[in-house]
Formats: C-alpha cells, sequence, structure tokens
C-alpha cells in the first residue's frame, strides 16, 4: 500500500484525494496542482501568477515528499488556453533545471474543476 500525505502544511485544502502518493519503491506521484493558495482560494485571474501558483504547490507537494524539482521525471500540463503556453515555459523554468527538463505532456481542456483555473498540472518523481 502507498504512503500518502492527504495536505501538506501550505498546501491548499483536497476533496477526495491525497496531494502526495508514493509507490513502494523510488516512484512519488503529485497530484494535479491547480491555482488555488493554502487557503483554498484561487490567486488571480492572471495566467502568470497562476501558473506561479501551481508550480509552487508543486514545489511544496515534492518537499513533503523529501523531494524537489530535480527528482521530477515527468509532468503533464492541462491548459484552457494554449495562448498561456509561453508563460507556463517562462515559469516553469525558473523551477526546474532547463538543461535537464523532466518528459512532459500537454492537453488542452475545455475546462477545468473550477471555470476560475486556466491550468492545472501534475508530476511524477523519482527518489532514486
Amino acid at each position: 500500500m502507498p504512503d500518502v500525505i492527504t495536505r501538506p502544511d501550505g498546501m491548499p485544502p483536497t476533496n477526495g484525494y491525497s496531494h502526495v502518493a508514493i509507490a513502494h519503491g523510488d516512484t512519488v506521484f503529485i497530484s494535479g496542482q491547480v491555482p488555488v493558495d493554502a487557503d483554498g482560494e484561487v490567486v488571480s485571474a492572471d495566467p502568470s501568477a497562476q501558473v506561479e501558483q501551481v508550480f509552487t504547490n508543486l514545489r511544496t507537494a515534492l518537499a513533503a515528499a523529501g523531494l524537489d524539482f530535480s527528482h521530477v521525471v515527468k509532468l503533464t500540463y492541462y491548459l484552457v488556453d494554449l495562448a498561456d503556453l509561453a508563460v507556463v515555459r517562462e515559469v516553469r523554468d525558473r523551477f526546474i533545471d532547463a538543461e535537464r527538463p523532466p518528459a512532459s505532456s500537454l492537453i488542452q481542456v475545455a475546462g477545468l474543476v473550477s471555470p476560475a483555473f486556466r491550468v492545472e498540472i501534475d508530476a511524477v518523481a523519482s527518489r532514486g
């Protein structure tokens, strides 16, 4: 059975999921993070602010598992508007090593769980 960290300190509230699941072995799964702060509030309608909050949430979730962005092997991006992709890349490059980027997938979606969300990103990391 995997270890789960439902709500690490500094993460938004959850509703039926854990932010972090640590599989037996070296694989850690980070749930899709959205632009919500630790108080459960959407940070802004601004794409840059939303992406910044999502990566901040990912960093917090990784830290709860004893990891950082250097351990991330895969990111999956869900964007409502592909026009936000340049902003996503710019913010992402402040958090990851652009010389050693993780594998990634990008999916354009019609909408996310809240109409206020422009982006959601999940991660897979390795302790190895």
